[in-house]
């Protein structure tokens, strides 16, 4: 058996998609979802072995959409797993709290405008978080999201790199 913690769509305190308002509601709603858990894995870290962060399918009247869950195994459970857990549990309050700008604007309250891909907001984060050119970094929190983030994105943590090469040469 496990247990799933739903940890929502987006940070508590920021807007989001709304079913039966937004326009391409799915899209936008499955992109802050994925965002969500980059914000998540920046902010805390990867789950331990255990525990995974998953997307949760909820059914409305209205239509179906999509959150964040943390799901654990009985089975699994540790020291590591509760402590993550505990982090976790309440998720975010906002983007910045974990370097990211937010994926989607919303200037009307429901139309959203100016979406970016998951590896664009990544990227982002990277390069807000990054450390100066003497590797330290203007705000302490920002070593842990970009170095969490390095190890959870290689792929993207490698594109930022080479951007800040281009940019020093």
């Amino acid at each position: 058996m496990y247990d799933t913690y739903d940890l929502g769509g987006t940070p508590a305190n920021e807007p989001c998609a709304q079913l039966g308002h937004t326009e391409d509601f799915s899209r936008i709603n499955r992109l802050e979802v994925e965002c969500y858990r980059a914000a998540i894995t920046a902010r805390f870290g990867p789950p331990p072995e255990g525990c995974t962060l998953v997307v949760l399918t909820n059914r409305h009247d209205f239509g179906t959409y999509y959150t964040l869950g943390l799901k654990v195994w009985e089975v699994a459970r540790n020291e590591a797993v509760d402590a993550y857990v505990a982090e976790v549990e309440d998720g975010l309050g906002s983007w910045i709290e974990a370097g990211f700008t937010a994926p989607v604007r919303y200037d009307d309250g429901h139309s959203a405008t100016a979406p970016r891909s998951l590896d664009e907001v990544i990227l982002g984060a990277m390069m807000t978080t990054r450390p100066a050119a003497d590797g330290s970094f203007p705000v302490s929190d920002f070593e842990l999201l970009n170095g969490n983030l390095a190890a959870a994105y290689p792929q993207i943590a490698a594109e930022a790199k080479a951007r800040l090469e281009q940019v020093s040469a």
